[in-house]
């Protein structure tokens, strides 16, 4: 943690460094420059983000536009701030959108930890900020033909499709740190600015780390979560806004201390296994390190205006994981403790999985005032390295030999997009994705003013590791097939006055030749088909400066005894947000839920980074409360929070995952500071 601190202090003193060093950017008119592009309807990710922004006290989006810079004129008006630094997604550019947005200046969630990652999905995880995880709603899988499928860390990464290039007349930087109580810390600073008018550039580092809440006899120096996350990105545009280039690197750096859970003694009940670092553990001297690079490049020309475009797209991306063990455990009659098997040393484990993978996309685009489309060609060529060590003999710790395998696949895909739209109201898509010659993706949807409906089918391929693996716990060479997936779903959101927001949903999904992680941890292909029935409501009411939030979410799973998901999932919040101090502070205060019902939630297998069937244990249906405080001050969001306010009171605690309690009570305290100079 002293090392972390350290880090954290010199990337400060770097970031504030340069922002005083560089000169001011010349001042560019205050109107945006004319755009070639019409405003077209949002995608799918945008539409979330937008429904999912609730209403303030005057029935206006919460982000607060007002808020000042901090440089002044002459006349003391602000020259750089929120309205002077834009957001640009490639995505946005590429459809003809050109959506500069404002920066996020919003107090909304900032004390909420599913909105602490690059993620904000609900997610099934270990207990900690930074361990592993997996979505706990069902979502339809959304890539197609080769892939790694080790996406235990994903949460924790940056993405590099959804890179925001930062439009700055200012340098601007800001600085995200959150520590609780428990040693739970997360810490981002980014620097963007403006080279010239038509050149921007940007670098950010993150740190996630957490502490050892079950096996140790020291928190404060025992490490389970060692994170770090770099992303450089730049966008360029020639003068006459002709081509556009994009280019990101991202790289993750996770590494997770493996317990294997909680160990129960013989008298044992699962109420009993709350002594978190007086609980016995399975694992003492086993890890998981994550490695990952990726290279991002789009760029596009204009043949003829917005009418059509050619764009090429590359990526070249790496991710290498290693797996140790160098004490495995055994009972006392000499039978392995936590591992089923051990294949090429009785002490000793070093599994790695080296994965590459580059891809070319090269494609035409265009749109029009109520259309837009877009035809591509995509190659794909995927590499994986297995290994594992064998030791000299059975019984000792010298390594003999690397035991290995290699598989490549390269693959070949076609696709394109289609959408007819009015004013944002009424609109008609289909986009599809063939991989010759086995998988697909298509999905058409239709939109009119507050309602969707959608259909989807997905035919996917089984992944690398779900195919093979070389380990010294696990063998398999598996022939799956692929597995087909279909989902309707229908939308319904209003906004009733300035009072009231509601958001219904339904899905049905069915999927045939599910494959699963079984109880014994290997990978299985369900002959029949799993079906999911769900439902959710998102809701938000004011009463003045009283707010209500509610997100409901139920899954019927009798006819997917493969899929393990909680029955509801509840989210609610109330708090009073407004001015207090004659208007000198802006703030929340209330208390958070999150109730999931109990479940046969899935176990977590550290030597895969996969979570497995389990019937062991019933996680009980219990509620998690939160009181925060959070607060605008200026160009400062700070917030102070009791997660876990009822701990104790009428439980001793409960599972996140079998084996793995969730957090206990903690003060926890995070700021976000930005600089518009």
């Amino acid at each position: 943690m002293r090392s972390k601190s350290f880090t954290i202090f010199l990337f400060i003193l770097a970031l504030l460094g340069s922002t005083l060093t560089y000169a001011q950017i010349q001042n560019r008119p205050n109107q945006q420059r004319p755009r070639p592009g019409q405003t077209r309807p949002q995608s799918d990710t945008q539409q979330q983000r937008t429904q999912q922004q609730q209403p303030n006290r005057n029935g206006q989006d919460t982000a607060r536009v007002k808020k000042p810079g901090s440089i002044l004129d002459d006349t003391t008006r602000a020259l750089y701030g929120p309205k002077t630094t834009l957001q640009l997604y490639e995505r946005d550019v590429l459809e003809g959108t050109y959506q500069e947005q404002r920066i996020d200046t919003t107090i909304q969630n900032i004390q909420n930890q599913r909105y602490w990652f690059q993620d904000t999905s609900f997610y099934q995880h270990l207990g900690n900020v930074g361990t592993a995880a997996q979505p706990l709603l069902y979502q339809v899988p959304t890539r197609i033909g080769v892939r790694l499928g080790k996406n235990a860390f994903d949460r924790y990464a940056y993405d590099p499709n959804n890179i925001n290039y930062f439009d700055t007349r200012s340098p601007y930087s800001h600085l995200y740190y959150v520590q609780g109580q428990r040693g739970e810390t997360i810490f981002e600073g980014i620097y963007a600015r403006n080279i010239t008018k038509q050149f921007n550039f940007g670098v950010a580092y993150q740190i996630i780390s957490a502490n050892k809440q079950i096996g140790s006899s020291s928190l404060l120096e025992d490490g389970l979560i060692d994170n770090q996350a770099v992303r450089a990105f730049t966008h360029y545009r020639s003068k006459n806004d002709k081509y556009d280039l994009f280019a990101n690197y991202t790289h993750l750096n996770h590494e997770q201390i493996e317990t294997g859970g909680v160990k129960p003694d013989e008298d044992d009940t699962p109420d009993s296994l709350f002594r978190y670092e007086n609980d016995l553990v399975f694992l003492n001297q086993a890890s998981t390190h994550e490695m990952r690079h990726n290279y991002h490049l789009l760029h596009m020309l204009k043949i003829a205006g917005e009418n059509l475009k050619a764009y090429h797209r590359f990526d070249w991306r790496s991710q290498n994981t290693t797996y140790e063990d160098d004490a495995i455990p055994y009972n006392a009659d000499g039978s392995l403790d936590f591992y089923q098997d051990t294949i090429y040393s009785n002490n000793r484990t070093r599994d790695k999985t080296n994965y590459r993978e580059y891809e070319n996309e090269f494609g035409l685009t265009g749109n029009t005032k109520i259309s837009y489309y877009k035809a591509f060609v995509k190659q794909r060529n995927g590499k994986i390295n297995y290994s594992a060590i064998q030791t000299l003999t059975m019984d000792t710790t010298a390594v003999g030999e690397v035991v290995s395998g290699v598989d490549v696949e390269n693959q070949i895909f076609v696709g394109g997009q289609a959408r007819l739209f009015y004013q944002n109201k009424y609109l008609l898509s289909a986009e599809g994705e063939y991989q010759l010659v086995d998988n697909y993706r298509i999905r058409a949807a239709a939109r009119f003013k507050g309602l969707e409906i959608s259909q989807t089918r997905v035919r996917q391929s089984p992944s690398f590791i779900e195919q093979r693996i070389i380990s010294n716990h696990f063998a398999w060479n598996n022939d799956f097939k692929t597995t087909i997936t279909d989902r309707s779903q229908a939308t319904l959101h209003h906004q009733f006055g300035d009072r009231l927001f509601l958001r219904l949903s339904g899905a049905y999904t069915n999927i045939s030749r599910l494959i699963v992680y079984g109880f014994d941890a290997r990978p299985i292909q369900i002959s029949g088909n799993q079906q999911l029935l769900e439902g959710q409501l998102a809701q938000h009411i004011r009463f003045g400066g009283l707010h209500f939030e509610n997100f409901v979410h139920y899954t019927n799973t009798d006819e997917a005894s493969a899929i393990r998901i909680p029955e509801w999932v509840v989210n609610s919040k109330l708090y009073y947000q407004g001015h207090i101090f004659k208007k000198a502070l802006y703030g929340q205060l209330g208390v958070e839920m999150y109730l999931p019902s109990g479940y046969r939630a899935d176990a977590y297998m550290p030597v895969t980074q996969q979570f497995y069937l389990q019937n062991n244990l019933t996680t009980k249906t219990y509620p998690v409360f939160d009181v925060f405080i959070n607060a605008d001050i200026k160009t400062v969001n700070v917030f102070v929070k009791m997660a876990h306010v009822n701990y104790d009171i009428w439980e001793p605690g409960y599972y996140e995952t079998p084996g793995y309690p969730g957090l206990r009570r903690s003060f926890t305290f995070g700021l976000k500071w930005m600089f518009f100079d």
